[in-house]
């Protein structure tokens, strides 16, 4: 569908249509399903942009209203994008008359809307907040070929660095940087083995499948992988976790020590270390079996895990805490973490897994990176009907954290960044990998990027361009594999190629 840029004068046959209404510096997946949305209310839907700023100077938005007239009609959602010349809506709604207007959910209540909303409804129409359908799944692939998906993707990856100023040298110039670069990672380690299954066919006896084993492997998982894969990226990694007195314990660490990752485990007799089986037939997960302990470390162990992070901390550039609460961060543990950040000048980077798990992201204070995906967001902040925006901006508010990289599944992801002046700048990656065969650790390697990239002392959007193209490797095999800089710097320029 071609979508034409009008002026107010040139908006004659668009009265009746459906109407929104916003700026756009950024476009991203709430963006998108706010868009959607719209569309799915009328045969007509017109977009309203915000203008730009009478001085150049005083311009708020980081693109001016043609760029963004530009980006917004290449999504191919909306009939007409009408140019405002400022930040009014009455004219519009005054000469399209629509029969609705839709708002996002944040902008509910607002004084600047009061007038126009009034005269909508003067002349009959209606308005609708909405923050776009919440969905945690693709359904992309029913109405696009796998090429075409991932042959868009990956221009949509290159248009994000273009808009960024990224090309592969320099982006390939930042990786350069890692190998003098030292973290800690302190959180809950797993070991995931997975068993290659043959299916029989169905029990006689009750309906269940019958599978017979045919292989099975171990990886490690968690912050155990987190570290697994700064040290495969160039980086040097101790690693800070809580391990069982049993022979699961000793396969993690004669793995961590194959994987040269410094070796900071405590032994804690009361709790298994954390063991997940999963079953697999033909590449599909049949179901997962896990053994573990989710209670808090007691004293003494916790006393030993601060005393090992007192040791490393001098020597390190940040600390990444990996989080699946089942018990290793602990308020004493995170406060010990805060406090040594403050006396040693340390990077903190945060990502909290609860999916099956009682947690919270926002107990994570003033880190340099916080990493949620958007169950994670919305559970932090007990919210479950605003827009994406929205909420990212109140948990940077919340948390006091510097930069935050909000994870969409198979929509990619939004990263946030302060500038000097303390304003926030977004920019949306695309998910590189369209038929993903494993995502279970996609997240952990994005943190391992974004932490390594960041402690670095390079800028956010480079580090979350190489985190794109990161987790785009890392679900494409069965099972958490450390993926090494050249695999991931052949990766880029893969990508980036015309």
């Amino acid at each position: 569908m071609s979508t034409r840029l009008l002026q107010l004068d040139q908006a004659h046959d668009c009265q009746g249509c459906v109407l929104t209404y916003g700026h756009f510096s950024t476009i991203h997946t709430g963006h998108i399903r706010y868009l959607r949305h719209a569309r799915s209310l009328g045969k007509q839907m017109v977009v309203a942009l915000v203008g730009d700023a009478d001085e150049p100077r005083a311009n708020p938005f980081p693109f001016n209203q043609q760029e963004r007239a530009e980006a917004l009609g290449l999504l191919g959602l909306a009939d007409a994008i009408l140019l405002l010349p400022d930040d009014d809506l009455s004219p519009a709604i005054k000469k399209l008359r629509p029969a609705i207007v839709v708002l996002g959910t944040e902008r509910e209540g607002s004084d600047q809307l009061k007038h126009p909303i009034a005269l909508l409804k003067s002349q009959g129409g209606s308005v609708q907040f909405h923050a776009g359908d919440i969905q945690y799944a693709s359904t992309e692939l029913l109405t696009n070929s796998e090429h075409d998906l991932r042959a868009r993707r990956r221009v949509e990856f290159r248009k994000a660095c273009e808009r960024q100023g990224l090309s592969f040298e320099k982006l390939v110039k930042a990786m350069d940087e890692w190998s003098q670069t030292r973290l800690i990672v302190l959180g809950d380690s797993i070991v995931d083995q997975y068993v290659a299954c043959e299916a029989i066919g169905m029990s006689a006896e009750a309906p269940v499948v019958v599978v017979r084993e045919l292989v099975k492997r171990n990886f490690i998982g968690a912050a155990a992988v987190v570290a697994a894969h700064i040290r495969a990226l160039g980086a040097d990694c101790d690693l800070i976790s809580v391990v069982g007195n049993d022979s699961t314990a000793e396969l993690l660490q004669r793995e961590i020590k194959l994987q040269g990752i410094g070796n900071g485990l405590t032994r804690d007799p009361s709790r298994p270390t954390t063991f997940k089986k999963r079953y697999v037939v033909e590449n599909q997960k049949l179901f997962r079996v896990s053994r573990l302990e989710q209670h808090n470390l007691d004293a003494a162990v916790e006393a030993q895990v601060i005393e090992t992070l007192e040791k490393l901390a001098p020597h390190a550039n940040g600390i990444v805490v990996s989080d699946f609460v089942y018990g290793v961060v602990t308020p004493r543990v995170l406060e010990a973490v805060s406090e040594l950040s403050s006396r040693h000048n340390l990077m903190l980077f945060g990502d909290l897994q609860c999916s099956s798990q009682v947690g919270s992201v926002a107990k994570f204070k003033r880190f340099s990176l916080l990493c949620p995906n958007e169950r994670e967001l919305r559970l932090a902040l007990q919210d479950k009907d605003s827009g994406l925006e929205r909420l990212s901006q109140q948990l940077l508010e919340k948390t006091e954290c510097q930069r935050l990289l909000i994870k969409l599944a198979a929509e990619g992801f939004i990263a946030y960044d302060r500038d000097g002046n303390g304003s926030v700048r977004s920019q949306p990656f695309p998910a590189l990998s369209v038929n993903p065969l494993d995502v279970a650790g996609a997240g952990d390697s994005v943190l391992a990027v974004m932490a390594t990239g960041i402690a670095s002392r390079q800028a956010m959007m480079p580090t979350a361009a190489l985190a794109c193209c990161m987790a785009g490797l890392a679900v494409e095999t069965m099972g958490n594999t450390p993926i090494a800089a050249k695999k991931l710097r052949q990766n880029l320029e893969k990508t980036l190629a015309p």
